[in-house]
């Protein structure tokens, strides 16, 4: 792999024991939308969706949130997400990068919320809506950290 690859498309996941958030985006536009939610069993996902995913976004790289608490000492789900990091590169050889996700869920709740109280989101929340859009949050952070390295 390049030491600097080339990203301009990408995959977020926010990494859970029973469901995993996906979401895409670009570094063109700088932004990530909720794409899909990928089932899991006791933390070990299901790599044939994986597979697929991928196959069909095509991403130049992978965002993975890492679940630390807002002082950014690790939780019980940091060692899993990190674990699930590793596996995404060494499967699908593209550069994965960790992401504090600290909040997302609650951030994601919050904004749904939002959605539904101002119209924008006329269905009621599904189970695993909360996991694509923090995937997207996840992702979202990333790609702003990324500008934010581009522009000092």
């Amino acid at each position: 792999m390049p030491e600097n690859p080339v990203i301009n498309s990408l995959l977020g996941f926010d990494f859970g024991l029973k469901r995993i958030g996906v979401a895409s985006g670009q570094t063109f536009t700088n932004t990530a939308s909720p794409v899909a939610i990928v089932d899991a069993k006791d933390g070990e996902p299901d790599w044939l969706a994986l597979d697929k995913l991928v196959r069909e976004w095509r991403p130049h790289g992978l965002v993975v949130g890492l679940p630390l608490f807002p002082d950014g000492s690790p939780g019980d789900m940091t060692e899993p997400a990190k674990r699930f990091a590793k596996a995404l590169e060494l499967r699908f050889q593209l550069p994965v990068f960790l992401q504090n996700e600290a909040l997302s869920s609650r951030e994601a709740d919050s904004l749904m919320q939002h959605q539904r109280a101002t119209g924008i989101r006329n269905r009621k929340v599904r189970k695993g809506d909360n996991d694509r859009v923090a995937a997207s949050l996840i992702l979202q952070r990333w790609l702003a950290q990324q500008q934010n390295l581009k522009s000092s």
